[in-house]
């Protein structure tokens, strides 16, 4: 539950009328969604379409872990980033953008990697956590931290054509460990080294994104104890059960 203490201001009467128009968010949805605080863990491909729809929905509070720089071939997939800043840290680029998007964000960067000494004390400071990595080690922990601590965790993966989306330890629901129980302790996978359609971590961090404001603000139905599986190259769409 996402205790309502900031108000929205003039500005936000203003930037977000089209979500006073739909009753399922109005104006307590959009009050929910200032004063919500979520944690990004990675501003790529799967951060970057995320961080972007989050900051436009008017979440008051975004935290962005990341160590990692703008590279030519981050390029294809991860639209926060130009060729210009190429070389510039990833986190110091995405606040500058999302500030620019809705002044009234506050952000919090952190140019770290994440790992089992500071996750802890970190995710602490938030109210949902969104798992945009892309190496199973780093997502374990990610996974196992957020279940200690009862933390929705807004979950992605992607993989050539394909793409998954759920919501762990949502109101008592499944964990990370309950769908992969086997996940490697070790592995790395890197975008990078698969084949990945760019469009692909558009599609799915905005779906996550939208699990995120769900979570939020009560409309609509969470993912949570299913998986949505979809493949963008023959148009299907799968929601297991698990």
């Amino acid at each position: 539950m996402i205790t309502i203490m900031r108000k929205l201001s003039k500005e936000d009467l203003s930037r977000f009328t089209r979500h006073f128009s739909l009753p399922e968010i109005g104006n307590e949805g959009q009050e929910k969604l200032k004063n919500a605080r979520v944690l990004v863990i990675g501003a790529g491909g799967l951060g970057s379409p995320l961080l972007i729809y989050l900051g436009a929905a008017g979440v008051g509070t975004i935290g962005i872990v990341d160590d990692d720089i703008v590279s030519l071939s981050n390029l294809q997939r991860q639209v926060l980033y130009t060729t210009a800043e190429v070389g510039l840290k990833k986190v110091k680029i995405a606040a500058q953008k999302l500030q620019a998007l809705y002044p009234e964000l506050e952000i919090q960067t952190y140019d770290f990697r994440l790992n089992p000494e500071n996750a802890e004390k970190l995710f602490q400071e938030y109210d949902i956590v969104a798992d945009c990595t892309d190496n199973y080690k780093t997502r374990t922990l990610i996974g196992q931290v957020s279940a200690k601590l009862k933390m929705p965790l807004a979950f992605a993966s992607v993989l050539n054509y394909e793409g998954q989306i759920t919501v762990f330890n949502y109101q008592g629901g499944p964990t990370l460990e309950d769908l992969y129980p086997n996940v490697p302790k070790d592995g790395i996978y890197k975008e990078n080294e698969i084949g990945l359609l760019g469009v692909l971590p558009g599609i799915t961090g905005t779906l996550q994104a939208n699990e995120i404001i769900k979570i939020i603000t009560g409309y609509g139905e969470v993912i949570s104890g299913k998986l949505l599986v979809f493949n963008i190259q023959e148009n299907r769409f799968n929601l297991f059960r698990f």
